[in-house]
């Protein structure tokens, strides 16, 4: 169990905690409650199910994990469990949304994007699971 909280003293882990952190919180907010030109949850919820096959109860897990991951990551509290919800969510949407339009962000508005940002994401979620949540963390406070 000490694994989940033990981690070095990186700095570099503090830059990809806060950066997925910010990432993430935005993220979340369009999804649930419609900021910035977001849909809110119910029409979020309604389209992951109608268009990706995503059953409600799977899609709200994954809110849940994608509002409260970022304050986690902020924090750097339960890193790791964390950093695992927000890679199988990322992967997710790269595999049902980004993969079958190749690699590359969107060259026009509207079209659609490729991996090429979720991937980005992906990787450094996967370095948190792994390194943890590095210097100035709760985690690390725990785990001395």
């Amino acid at each position: 169990m000490t694994w989940i909280l033990d981690t070095p003293p990186s700095y570099s882990f503090v830059f990809l905690r806060l950066g997925l952190a910010v990432t993430f919180f935005f993220h979340s907010t369009q999804h649930i409650f419609a900021w910035s030109g977001g849909r809110g949850v119910k029409a979020h919820l309604a389209n992951w199910r109608d268009k990706y096959d995503i059953p409600v109860p799977i899609g709200a897990l994954g809110l849940f994990i994608e509002f409260f991951g970022s304050f986690a990551l902020l924090t750097g509290c339960l890193t790791r469990p964390f950093a695992l919800g927000l890679a199988v969510f990322i992967a997710t949407a790269m595999y049902k949304s980004h993969w079958g339009h190749g690699f590359f962000l969107a060259r026009r508005p509207g079209d659609p994007s490729g991996i090429e940002y979720t991937l980005a994401l992906f990787l450094m979620a996967m370095a948190l699971l792994i390194g943890g949540g590095g210097a100035f963390s709760v985690d690390r406070l725990l785990s001395r």
